[in-house]
């Protein structure tokens, strides 16, 4: 199937063809008949990504910082890299369409195939939608109406948090497709509307549906014709559905309102306010999120699980209800919105006017109503140059921002055969596929556990699935890489173990990199004739991550314990050469939830020499401090390593500083020595029974921390 992609790097619109998305679970695969450019937004991303690197930068000064501390941190090569990744990596646009139901997900209720639906699903001919992002469309609702639901959703979520009364004034600043979706709601609602933008057109139809209008490109002061509007009381309301870097929409809109008035952004404006303005009326001044309550909540939007109605009586999904009901009886027009339409083959085209008419309003890409052969989940290409022996052909399941930037690269620098990359979207597979050389790419990882060709398999998905992967591809006969963490409960390692001592000779290599390292194998010999028992102290700035990110879910990521510390535990264990014998976990108190003390932890071990090691790992420090540092008494001798960038050493005849001009965490060390066990055969680069005592090091110390040990 074709999608809409943009790179951020240079602005450019590619429609590429990727494979259909898998059906997951609580979502529907819906087949495009109509979807629409969203004018403001669409049109900020484009002129952004055609922008220089300067520009950008002064566009997003909060990344700027965040690179600069990165530097300070991990240094320049390591930070250009992570730069230059995001900004070649393109990204899917559009969040309005229209289409059918081809298949439904586990869990879905309420919807049929063959249903007509409304979603947020990109500009793509095939989406996969979660089932609270869509809508079913009335019978007397065309698809060129039906595909302004999402933005009049918008609109509708800034009327409701405004609350607006029979008879109020409100301000509408800004006359774009989401303004005007307001204005005509607001009128609606038997309010006195008066409409503000510099576009003649744009006011014509604002008045056209009811709306007194101001136009500003005649110097006419905004302010004053609002206080003509509310006969000098004030209006009650200001909505701002403008795009624009200035802060004067809210200045005058605080301005313009009458005491206790109401301010809600619902588009994007400067942010630089006037205490004064509203300190003296007591305004109330609220940023308007998307479609209505729902939005960007895990639990709602890819879990599935709806808001109680007697609660919360209008959610992302009911808005998208409401508008289509507005539609269907005629209350909301959105035909005069219709600035031109386009098929879908001629995107770049559409896009392009665009930006050569900054007048238009709502842009619609038609699709074909037949079903191809270009409905697929497997994308071939032309077979690229591969080494002669073909000793390793590698599949990769997971194409997120770890295996594009990391094992991706090191993988196409080792000249390996890159046969095949997976994502269960598709997209990602397809842009990391031509990026790095794929033969194929695929939404479905059965298409590289069937493969006899492929006889290794880097595993890079989201923790909950890795055991799982791994069983599958060790039973296909298969060499597996697995990033960390192996499993994320006693059930799933002991699965996994049952399924590699049956394979025999396969390699099963977790992604413990660090022990990999030059710095690390360094440590490791120098400490290697210790007479006495050592202690080492692992201080790690882990940085905070939100509260819903799918890592710190225990059912997902498996918490941050068994999902990150599994590294630090991992390397200690290297560093000393004796096996665990106990953990010890502490965890801060206070009033965070469980699942985020995990955050702040300290976790000593013991092992079997008289040794301890205690991880500190923290996620209340600062982004400036580097993230990890170890520090190595022994035999009255001290090691003392700096985030993978130098190692001192005291009391050392023959050793006293590594220093390296990036980080050297082994990643590609650890690649490479895999790559060379597949080819060559040997022992396994990390034995079983020590994978297995890190991995029940971490259920330990996540036990300790669930059962209450806090300090």
């Amino acid at each position: 199937m074709l999608q809409v992609l943009q790179s951020f790097k240079n602005g450019k619109i590619d429609l590429i063809e990727v494979p259909i998305p898998q059906c997951k679970r609580g979502s529907m695969t819906i087949k495009s008949s109509a979807s629409l450019i969203s004018s403001g937004t669409e049109r900020m991303l484009l002129e952004f990504g055609k922008s220089n690197l300067l520009s950008k930068a002064k566009s997003q000064p909060e990344k700027v910082k965040q690179v600069i501390d990165k530097i300070k941190t991990d240094g320049v090569y390591s930070t250009l890299n992570s730069v230059r990744s995001k900004l070649d990596t393109p990204i899917p646009l559009g969040y309005s369409n229209v289409g059918t139901v081809l298949e439904i997900g586990d869990g879905v209720e309420g919807f049929s195939i063959g249903d007509r639906v409304v979603s947020n699903g990109s500009h793509a001919e095939i989406v996969n939608v979660a089932q609270n992002l869509c809508a079913k469309v009335p019978d007397n609702v065309t698809d060129e109406e039906a595909v302004f639901t999402v933005l009049g959703a918008i609109a509708l979520q800034g009327v409701r948090l405004a609350d607006p009364k029979l008879g109020e004034n409100v301000v509408v600043i800004g006359l774009g497709v989401i303004g005007l979706l307001t204005v005509q709601l607001l009128t609606a609602n038997g309010c006195r509307v008066l409409g503000i933008d510099f576009d003649d057109n744009k006011l014509k139809l604002a008045s056209a549906f009811g709306a007194e209008i101001l136009n500003l490109s005649n110097e006419s002061d905004p302010v004053h014709s609002a206080m003509k509007l509310s006969r000098n009381n004030g209006v009650d309301s200001v909505l701002i559905t403008a795009s624009t870097t200035s802060s004067d929409p809210v200045r005058q809109a605080a301005q313009m309102c009458r005491k206790r008035g109401k301010l809600v952004l619902v588009g994007v404006t400067g942010l630089e306010l006037n205490r004064s303005d509203f300190y003296e009326k007591e305004l109330t001044f609220q940023v308007s999120c998307s479609y209505g309550p729902g939005r960007y909540d895990v639990n709602y939007e890819q879990k599935g699980q709806d808001y109680p109605y007697g609660f919360v009586r209008w959610t992302a999904r009911r808005n998208f209800e409401a508008v289509l009901d507005l539609i269907a009886r005629g209350k909301l027009n959105v035909q005069p919105l219709i600035a031109a339409r386009y098929p879908f083959e001629d995107a770049q085209r559409a896009y392009e006017s665009l930006l050569e008419d900054r007048s238009q309003l709502g842009i619609i890409l038609r699709y074909s109503t037949s079903t191809d052969n270009g409905e697929k989940t497997v994308i071939n290409r032309a077979k690229v140059q591969s080494p002669p022996d073909e000793k390793s052909v590698i599949g990769v399941i997971g194409a997120g921002n770890f295996a594009s930037q990391v094992i991706l690269p090191i993988l196409k620098k080792d000249g390996v055969r890159l046969k095949t990359i997976a994502s269960t979207g598709g997209t990602a597979a397809a842009i990391s596929g031509r990026k790095f050389g794929f033969e194929q790419f695929t939404s479905d990882a059965d298409v590289i556990l069937n493969d006899p060709e492929i006889n290794a398999v880097f595993i890079a998905t989201r923790h909950n699935s890795h055991a799982g992967l791994t069983i599958k591809a060790l039973s296909s006969g298969k060499h597996v890489f697995v990033e960390k963490p192996l499993a994320i409960n006693e059930q799933q390692l002991a699965e996994v173990e049952s399924a590699y001592k049956q394979v025999g000779d396969r390699q099963l290599l977790v992604g413990f990199n660090r022990r990999f390292s030059p710095y690390a194998k360094k440590m490791r010999e120098l400490l290697t004739q210790r007479s006495s028992p050592l202690t080492a102290v692992y201080i790690v700035n882990a940085g905070t991550l939100p509260p819903d990110h799918w890592t710190i879910d225990p059912e997902i990521g498996g918490g941050r314990i068994i999902g990150e510390v599994c590294h630090f535990i991992d390397l200690l264990y290297f560093v000393v050469g004796y096996p665990i014998n106990s953990v010890q976990a502490v965890a801060i108190g206070g009033k965070d939830p469980q699942r985020l003390r995990e955050d702040k932890v300290t976790i000593t071990l013991s092992f079997t020499d008289g040794s301890t090691g205690t991880i500190h790992y923290f996620a209340n420090g600062n982004k400036r401090y580097p993230k990890e540092k170890l520090t190595v008494f022994s035999d009255e001798r001290i090691l003392e390593l700096d985030n993978f960038k130098l190692m001192k050493g005291y009391g050392f005849r023959n050793f006293k500083k590594m220093k390296s001009w990036k980080q050297m965490k082994g990643h590609g060390e650890e690649i490479a020595a895999f790559i060379n066990r597949v080819e060559n055969g040997g022992a396994p680069l990390i034995p079983w029974e020590s994978m297995e005592m890190v991995t029940r090091a971490t259920f330990e110390a996540v036990k300790q921390v669930r059962e209450g040990v806090l300090a």
